[in-house]
């Protein structure tokens, strides 16, 4: 078969035991629209600020924004979008860990880092769009901060975190003995994530149950990206979302956005410091 010759679109269809009608719906077909769109990202936006508050304080904030709503669905809600608030909590946990998958002891707790490399955070959280929400999965380097990796799509599958991590290994290239911490989500306790990183040396550790402190640079990192970001813009659909996150992460977040903890630098910054002061600690003394 010559492929430089266009085949009839009834040749395509027939091969294929395709409908015309069929094809020309689900080429045309768009996203249903989510009618609880703004609903939920409101729900997101107090969960955010008032991390402690159950289903019953966010339907009562939820009424005094003008949203009449009761319980129920804002528990289900909630539920469907794993926003698991917990009381007397900075942080948000936003992760499914009912599974039966093995799971791995705190490494990152008692590790006292001393450079980039040493210690890799991945999380995920979900981005509104006009019609849907799709899922953004990042990985940061713990030392300076910065975004190593990362990934958005309509996923909530491990393929979405293995994209990020697939990033981070390949632009990093960093040596064994790396420490990769996350929850104990079903995305990083798959056997597909698992293996990723034990093939790249990389040795595996996880937050203890129910404890958002222990991926709390994550979460800090996906407040700022809410607020500074995602919800100064309204994207179309995907791809606007993806070019326009992409931007903010690459451009801003790593390479202008001043941290406190990094002595007030960006992290690709920072990270140039410290490359050129141990390449000065390693070069050679002159002899006296």
């Amino acid at each position: 078969m010559n492929l430089a010759i266009p085949i009839p679109l009834s040749e395509l269809c027939q091969l294929t035991e395709v409908s015309r009608a069929g094809f020309y719906r689900c080429r045309d077909e768009e996203p249903a629209a989510d009618p609880d769109m703004v609903l939920r990202d409101q729900i997101q936006r107090i969960a955010l600020d008032f991390s402690y508050y159950g289903s019953r304080r966010v339907a009562r904030e939820l009424d005094e924004r003008g949203f009449n709503v009761n319980r129920k669905k804002v528990q289900r809600l909630m539920r469907e979008d794993n926003l698991l608030c917990l009381r007397k909590r900075r942080f948000v946990v936003t992760t499914d860990s009912n599974h039966a998958l093995p799971v791995y002891p705190n490494l990152a707790r008692d590790m006292v880092l001393t450079g980039i490399d040493q210690l890799w955070r991945s999380d995920i959280t979900y981005v509104r769009l006009e019609t849907e929400f799709v899922y953004l999965a990042v990985v940061l380097d713990a030392f300076s901060r910065k975004v190593v990796g990362w990934a958005l799509g309509r996923t909530l599958e491990a393929t979405l975190a293995i994209e990020a991590l697939e990033m981070a290994l390949e632009t990093r290239r960093p040596a064994a003995g790396l420490v990769h911490h996350s929850d104990r989500g079903v995305q990083y306790a798959s056997g597909d994530y698992t293996d990723l990183l034990k093939a790249n040396g990389v040795e595996i550790s996880m937050s203890r149950s129910g404890n958002p402190y222990d991926n709390a640079q994550c979460e800090s990192f996906m407040k700022t990206l809410k607020y500074e970001e995602v919800y100064r813009n309204e994207y179309r659909d995907l791809a606007e979302a993806r070019a326009q996150i992409g931007a903010f992460i690459e451009q801003v977040y790593n390479e202008k956005r001043l941290h406190s903890a990094l002595g007030y630098l960006p992290p690709a910054r920072f990270e140039a410091q410290l490359a050129k002061r141990m390449m000065e600690a390693a070069a050679p003394q002159p002899v006296a």
